[in-house]
């Protein structure tokens, strides 16, 4: 699905398998980088979808892990072995991931096990930016969700666009939430003004006021 005419949705539900979260792939010229990679379940499904956006494996250049859980990284070294991509991911999920611990990823809840990969860049500040094709995008950490969760902003057809994947949550103590790490980061992401969220399981938000209810929502329900 195409979001701008640099933006589109190749992964999650209806794209690949029902498990997955949500997968953007942001195209900047010939230069590109996915958002996350689902569960691995469907990566040939996953790679034929990336194909139709007109984007060959060698011109991925990042996978952008927004946090270390299962639905979102189950797929990061079976895209690995296939594209030489570097995989960014914030330093407080990074041994998790190395690791292939199945708890914290809630790979337990999918009745699976995390296949171990390496990260090419740990991010370590509240904020680092991630050249594409000479544009930026922006890794903001937001934690809650979980410790090293990140949102990745950048700007397309002059609209601020941000990856937000569980914005929504959960919170549960296996997977090391932290409720009032949490709301601030809600703060956070509302201040940010975006014109367009990619959520990973609640769909694309367009317009400011879309974004911030979406938002705001989950402010009191937490």
């Amino acid at each position: 699905m195409q979001i701008t005419s640099e933006i589109f949705q190749v992964g999650g539900s209806g794209y690949t398998s029902d498990k997955d979260a949500a997968v953007y792939l942001i195209n900047f010229g010939g230069h590109a980088a996915l958002v996350d990679s689902g569960c691995g379940f469907s990566r040939e499904k996953l790679l034929k979808n990336i194909a139709a956006c007109k984007i060959q494996p060698e011109q991925i250049e990042y996978l952008l892990i927004t946090h270390c859980h299962f639905d979102h990284t189950g797929g990061a070294k079976g895209l690995k072995d296939v594209i030489d991509l570097k995989i960014v991911s914030h330093e407080l999920e990074a041994k998790y991931l190395e690791n292939g611990d199945n708890a914290v990823t809630a790979a337990n809840w999918y009745g699976a096990t995390l296949q171990p990969f390496s990260i090419d860049r740990k991010l370590s500040k509240p904020r680092e930016i991630i050249e594409l094709g000479g544009r930026q995008i922006e890794a903001i950490h937001i934690p809650g969700h979980s410790p090293g969760s990140v949102v990745y902003l950048t700007e397309s057809e002059g609209q601020k666009v941000l990856f937000g994947q569980d914005v929504h949550g959960p919170l549960n103590s296996i997977i090391l939430s932290n409720r009032n790490d949490y709301i601030n980061s809600l703060s956070l992401l509302v201040s940010l003004e975006a014109d367009i969220l990619c959520e990973g399981h609640y769909g694309i938000f367009h317009g400011k006021d879309e974004v911030r209810k979406f938002i705001t929502s989950f402010s009191a329900s937490k």
